[in-house]
């Protein structure tokens, strides 16, 4: 356990915080709830509030500019989120299952007065950073209407309907189809509580004489997520999962944090109140027209019956369309073109996020459910690099008995080749993949993955691969 850390006044941090962005965050995440991980901190069910980030890295990692839209999965990326989710959560309640010390230290410098202040001034530094590319390449709206909205809210209602989230498919069919549709479920977990406390959240705001009926509806949806509680909590425990919140922290993709984020900063800010009901309008859409395919993945890969999602309806077009009109309601005649200008981009800009979260996904659970290719690849690669003579970019390290590697992403290809020793290797919470002197792993740009050192000692490098090279031994 940590020493308790002493307290600062608010002067005195605002005092020691520079100029740099940079600076702000390598404070925030030096809060010891999120330390870098311990080989028993794989899964963190009893401790909502232990959080690793992985700091350390925040020593070269610059949060300065926008992350654009082609390096979103990256490891600012993932880093980013981890730090926003925290941000976020540090302004709720939470409750470990039950009392416990690690739980009692760690909330105390999850909500500290110091924590809650640093992450106020990291707030906006990482909202910038993760989101500021959805101003660029955004889908334009044809005419400031209503109509002209509903168009497209009915269009993609359509289009989800015929075409479902690709990870769905590809999970159904991998060969560990279990182990993948674990890791679908524990993505899902990532999401949808923050964004059904993003929706509790806007049902606060005070729009009763603008917009009568918003906090009625939006209450509803809350009190549908309240009611189908126990139905989500028994599809996790029935896959052998908790459902407590951050229990499986290290295995949340960039993506899934980010779908819930969205929401939660829309809630939080309030001068972005139609955007906020537009993302709250595609989540309505997206998982009506997602529940019927998870659904049958998670009946057919764990046996659950999963009835929170087999009890969501499905939605028509129409019925799609008409969540606009029900959500924007006076808003526009009262406000004007701004409001539906708002609505749409809060629309189109979570239908953005989602779709990046299925490719996310999707490329995740191809390359967990086939590492041994992976391996092969491996070999061929350092092979063609001894036999070629050819010099890349390599890595080193020297690590020691249970030396744990919190789960990350690289932002480049990478081998793993063991020298000496023996590790664990990660990617879910299904199984462990052991690796020892001599064997070789290729990682791909932006897979999550994490390790723990078994042996005394252990020696492994990381050749940076090119792409072309990549690519030649890589099938898709």
């Amino acid at each position: 356990m940590p020493e308790k850390s002493t307290r600062r006044s608010v002067t005195d941090l605002l005092g020691e915080l520079a100029a740099d962005p940079n600076s702000v965050l390598k404070a925030y995440a030096a809060n010891a709830a999120f330390r870098a991980a311990t080989a028993e901190e794989l899964t963190t069910p009893d401790n909502p509030f232990r959080r690793p980030v992985r700091p350390a890295d925040l020593a070269w990692l610059d949060y300065s500019p926008v992350l654009p839209a082609e390096r979103q999965l990256l490891l600012s990326g993932l880093l980013g989120h981890r730090m926003l989710r925290n941000v976020y959560d540090a302004e709720n309640t939470l409750l470990p299952p039950q009392a416990n010390e690690a739980a009692d230290g760690d909330g105390e410098r999850f909500h500290s007065h110091e924590n809650r202040l640093l992450g106020a001034l990291a707030r906006p530094i990482l909202e910038n950073h993760l989101f500021g590319y959805l101003e660029e390449g955004r889908e334009a709206l044809a005419e400031p209407t209503v109509e002209s909205v509903k168009k497209v809210v009915r269009e993609y209602s359509e289009r989800r309907a015929a075409e479902p989230h690709s990870a769905f498919a590809t999970a159904a069919g991998r060969k560990d189809a279990q182990s993948a549709a674990t890791f679908l479920l524990i993505q899902t977990g990532v999401f949808l509580p923050a964004v059904h406390t993003a929706i509790g959240r806007g049902a606060l705001a005070e729009t009763t004489l603008a917009h009568p009926g918003l906090r009625a509806a939006l209450e509803e949806i809350w009190r549908g997520w309240v009611l189908a509680a126990p139905d989500y909590y028994a599809m996790f425990k029935g896959a052998g999962l908790t459902s407590a919140t951050a229990a499986y922290w290290q295995f949340s993709l960039s993506t899934s944090l980010a779908r819930g984020n969205h929401l939660l900063g829309l809630a939080l800010a309030g001068d972005r109140l139609p955007e906020f009901l537009g993302a709250v309008t595609h989540f309505l859409v997206d998982q009506a027209a997602s529940a019927a395919p998870l659904r049958d993945v998670l009946r057919e890969a764990l046996g659950l019956r999963a009835a929170y999602f087999a009890d969501t309806p499905a939605m028509e077009p129409e019925q799609a369309a008409d969540l606009v009109d029900r959500l924007l309601g006076p808003l526009p005649g009262l406000f004007g073109d701004r409001v539906i200008a708002a609505f749409h981009r809060g629309f189109v800009d979570s239908a953005r996020i989602a779709g990046r979260w299925d490719g996310d996904l999707t490329e995740q659970l191809v390359w967990a459910d086939r590492i041994e290719d992976y391996k092969t690849a491996a070999e061929g690669i350092q092979n063609k690099l001894v036999t070629e003579n050819i010099t890349v970019d390599l890595d080193t390290f020297v690590e020691t008995h249970e030396e744990t590697s919190t789960t990350h992403v690289h932002d480049e290809h990478r081998l793993v080749m063991v020298e000496s020793g023996q590790m664990h290797f990660w990617n879910n919470v299904t199984h462990r993949i052991a690796l020892s002197a001599g064997d070789k792993l290729l990682i791909p740009t932006s897979r999550l993955h994490g390790s723990v050192v078994l042996s005394g000692t252990c020696v492994y490098h990381q050749p940076i691969i090119p792409e072309e090279m990549f690519q030649e031994f890589v099938t898709r």
